[in-house]
């Protein structure tokens, strides 16, 4: 069968500090491959509507796949379906995604028949069942298929993939391989060593998704991967890096025994970091060069408002060690609709004074997070394409232009820091082996900023015409957050953790 894959274009950050290849997308393109069918994959964040359109043509698919990972590509996805029902209508239409799983049913009546049916959960788990079911015709079998909803009915919960060793991504469906970068590591390409996480944070749906697991690749599986990228720079796309600290050892040590050399860029929690303090020496000898902690807040109140679990002095600590291992690293700060001039003083002020990268994001309420069922602020917009954490979607506290530029301000002075003419002439030898190799990602990236973040373009997304809406969150502002759960709870962490690894979580909850 003929199938094409399309993953959509980019949201705001990635025009500036990174553009990702769609691992997932990839890897539901190899499990479909590998099934016998014929695949196409195109990812917009790379090349353009026209040339989408002319290789769809050429293939004439069966099933369309469209990933849906981002709250904001809602309204691209719903009308990329129904221009390809319309150019394709015996082909069968099928969206999923981690942001789509949660809201699927909404995105079928938005679609108004042009998309015929949504899978929740972890994709390759059931694509094939899916693409034997469109192949023999049988539609009425769809909704039999775990995670798959259709407007005729519900598939049972989503399931995991057996073993992640078989998730292997079709990496050579992409035919722009150079254009993914992010920071330095221009090009890289995405790895995974890991699915889930175990703790809860609030405003994080990575754990309503996956239900609180954490699965491993074996060893002999990421040497293999690390192999087939061709790329020198490698990010780590786990959600948490190393929670199992024997993993990461294992695989570091496979790393080092296979002569595997690259820069690598991972995230990880602070209080991890200094758990297996031995697990991130290593991979810094391995090439780690950069790190990024989701610190989130500066003070205790804002780590309890987020459920960081973690501590003011706990986060002091890992950036002191991280800087010891003479890693770059940035952390993520959550900018709140309430925040006042001197709240963004106080932030720009601690930006200053660390030497780390700092981002700085909105808080956003979204589908699958435990902020959305509890959340008793009003939303003061639901057009999907402002849920992206670059735009407030819930009343600021200071009129939103002056909001916009107090949060803009702070991400200047914070980009600065590591962006413009001293940076380039600082990393002016790096720069030329860049340009010299034709690749222009991380040049770029450091003369965007003014260009592509400013109040007046900020408030005329607010000001566009909007065509779909999110749904209202539920009014039972409390709830049951394993009602939140898309795979079921419990019954795999024990696969990738042992006691002692469980007794860490645990205490840290």
């Amino acid at each position: 069968m003929r199938v094409l894959c399309i993953h959509p274009g980019g949201l705001l950050y990635t025009k500036i500090f990174l553009r990702l290849e769609p691992l997932g997308l990839e890897v539901v393109a190899g499990a479909l491959r590998s099934a016998g069918h014929v695949v196409d994959l195109t990812d917009l964040q790379a090349e353009s509507r026209t040339t989408l359109l002319r290789r769809a043509d050429a293939l004439e698919p069966q099933m369309i796949c469209i990933a849906c990972n981002y709250l904001a590509n809602v309204p691209e996805v719903v009308d990329l379906a129904k221009d390809l029902k319309a150019r394709f209508p015996r082909a069968v239409v099928l969206v999923g995604g981690h942001s789509v799983s949660f809201i699927a049913d909404q995105i079928l009546d938005h679609a108004e028949g042009a998309i015929d049916c949504v899978l929740r959960g972890e994709g390759e788990a059931t694509i094939c069942q899916v693409a034997e079911i469109v192949a023999a015709g049988d539609f009425d079998a769809l909704p039999e298929v775990p995670g798959m909803v259709t407007a005729g009915g519900k598939g049972p919960r989503p399931i995991f993939i057996e073993n992640l060793d078989d998730s292997v991504p079709a990496r050579d469906l992409l035919r722009h391989r150079r254009r993914y970068f992010i920071g330095m590591l221009d090009p890289a390409a995405s790895v995974e060593f890991s699915r889930g996480c175990p703790w809860d944070c609030s405003f994080c749906s990575a754990w309503t998704f996956y239900g609180r697991s954490y699965r491993v690749v074996s060893p002999e599986r990421a040497v293999d991967e690390l192999k087939a990228v061709r790329q020198a720079g490698v990010f780590l796309v786990d959600d948490v890096a190393f929670i199992q600290g024997k993993q990461g050892m294992a695989i570091g040590e496979a790393v080092a025994s296979a002569g595997i050399r690259k820069q690598y860029y991972m995230e990880t929690r602070a209080d991890v970091l200094l758990r297996n303090k031995e697990v991130f020496r290593l991979w810094r000898k391995l090439g780690l060069e950069y790190l990024f902690l989701g610190i989130e807040a500066i003070d205790a109140d804002g780590l309890d408002t987020f459920r960081k679990r973690s501590s003011v002095e706990m986060n002091d600590e890992a950036l002191a060690f991280a800087r010891s291992l003479g890693l770059q690293v940035a952390v993520n700060l959550i900018a709140d609709p309430d925040w006042d001039r001197e709240r963004f003083r106080v932030i720009r002020q601690w930006a200053l004074e660390v030497p780390e990268i700092v981002n700085i994001s909105i808080n956003t309420p979204y589908p699958g997070t435990e902020s959305w069922q509890t959340n008793d602020r009003a939303l003061s917009t639901r057009d999907y394409r402002l849920f992206d954490i670059q735009h407030a979607v819930m009343p600021t506290k200071l009129p939103l232009a002056e909001f916009y530029a107090e949060m803009i301000e702070t991400q200047k002075v914070m980009a600065m820091k590591h962006l413009g003419w001293s940076t380039a002439w600082r990393l002016s030898g790096v720069l030329a082996g860049r340009l010299a190799r034709g690749q222009t990602n991380f040049l770029r990236m450091l003369f965007k900023f003014n260009s592509v973040y400013s109040v007046e373009k900020l408030l005329a997304d607010h000001a566009g015409p909007v065509r779909y809406e999110l749904p209202l969150p539920p009014e039972e502002k409390k709830t049951n957050p394993k009602n939140l759960y898309i795979h079921a709870p419990g019954g795999r962490r024990g696969r990738a953790l042992d006691k002692a690894d469980q007794e860490f979580v645990a205490a840290s909850r």
